[in-house]
């Protein structure tokens, strides 16, 4: 069977041309399922229906993973670990009972802090015979450029790309000019009071919500601003770079 792994932004407006002829011509769409009322189920539901509205989704309730704030890395990586493979069970439960054309919508880009490609690699490796496909979308950092309407990096230096939980290893190596996904809090944040941050929300969904400034005057609007987003979406996914002056 054939799998596709297609990066769709975050929502109908981001999917390329590419991508949706890729939609067009699968027999369905597997996606995971938080909850009863999962808001990013539906906004896959909503691409479909821009995109491809005969394509049925078929939706796989998703393991639980250990969100513990206090996990060591160690622990995080395994907790994480653990959830892949058991997504990757359910998974290939799916696929090796409907076979066809399958596809897996991907928040962003398939290559940026997303592990599909990696799940659909170890659903092969349990024994199910598929070829997969991937399509690049519009990631986060692109986004969160756009919106704030500037480069991620000074002339002619680099951009560290990280995690919220690994941004005070990056400041302690001495990086300075830091984009940073999949926040827990913004703890860390607190201790950057001189830098510039330019930070983002949701970018491209309902409900968006921007901040830019020195981290001192704006951490508090921006913490503000986070909990009112996942107030009224049910989730947040926020990014932010974080420059030294």
């Amino acid at each position: 069977m054939k799998v596709w792994i297609l990066g769709v932004g975050m929502g109908p407006q981001h999917v390329t041309a590419e991508v949706a002829e890729a939609l067009r011509g699968v027999d369905y769409v597997v996606a995971p399922e938080k909850s009863s009322d999962d808001g990013l189920l539906a906004l896959r539901h909503a691409i479909l229906a821009a995109h491809a509205p005969t394509v049925p989704v078929v939706a796989v309730a998703d393991p639980r993973r250990d969100r513990s704030p206090q996990l060591s890395t160690a622990e995080y990586e395994r907790a994480v670990a653990d959830w892949h493979a058991a997504r990757a069970r359910r998974y290939a439960d799916v696929l090796a009972e409907r076979g066809g054309t399958a596809a897996f919508l991907v928040w962003g880009d398939p290559s940026l802090y997303d592990s599909t490609i990696r799940i659909v690699q170890q659903v092969k490796d349990l024994g199910v015979q598929l070829d997969y496909e991937v399509l690049p979308g519009i990631s986060a950092p692109q986004l969160l450029a756009a919106r704030h309407g500037i480069v991620l990096h000074p002339v002619g230096r680099p951009v560290h790309i990280t995690t919220g939980r690994r941004l005070a290893d990056a400041v302690a190596d001495g990086q300075d000019n830091i984009v940073a996904l999949l926040n827990r809090d913004l703890g860390d944040v607190s201790a950057l009071a001189d830098w510039t941050i330019w930070w983002g929300a949701n970018l491209g969904a309902t409900g968006e919500r921007l901040v830019a400034g020195r981290v001192g005057a704006v951490l508090d609007q921006i913490i503000a601003a986070r909990d009112a987003t996942q107030d009224e979406a049910g989730w947040v996914m926020d990014i932010f770079l974080v420059r030294k002056p």
